[in-house]
């Protein structure tokens, strides 16, 4: 009898056996979900527009330019379309089947194409690592 999979979305968190591989998966959905919401955010505050100066002054520059955390939002926005970004390019790499290697005979212990393009994970991470770093320069001016 299979085992019934009742994790629902407990279940994007826990990675199990699976590795990093899971976990940048799941960190794609949420930088993606967490875009949309910005997006959908982005679109609202630009449709106030529509009911003249006055709303628009309010909503924007009275309501939103001023307040600090507006700054530290953006920048999670910026960090969100990084990660987002730079682990999509990898997933279309790897499905046009670069970073996987050559074929292998299947002997036991099985080798995976996982674990071949675990270092090509790793050399995106260090790049988001590398933009991240930058971006904190320009958004918080350390540099």
């Amino acid at each position: 009898m299979a085992k019934k999979n009742d994790l629902g979305i407990r279940g994007w968190f826990y990675a199990g056996r699976y590795g990093p591989q899971r976990y940048a998966y799941t960190i794609q959905r949420i930088t993606g979900l967490s875009i949309i919401v910005y997006l959908l955010i982005h679109v609202f505050v630009t449709g106030s527009k529509i009911f003249g100066g006055e709303t628009w002054n309010r909503v924007v520059i009275d309501g939103l330019v001023g307040n600090p955390v507006l700054h530290i939002g953006e920048f999670l926005l910026f960090m969100a379309v990084l990660i987002h970004g730079v682990n999509g390019f990898r997933l279309m790499l790897v499905e046009l089947g670069f970073f996987l290697g050559k074929p292998i005979r299947n002997i036991y212990p099985y080798e995976t194409c996982l674990d071949r393009n675990r270092g090509f994970l790793y050399i995106c991470g260090v790049v988001i690592a590398a933009l991240a770093a930058v971006g904190v320069g320009d958004f918080f001016k350390f540099i």
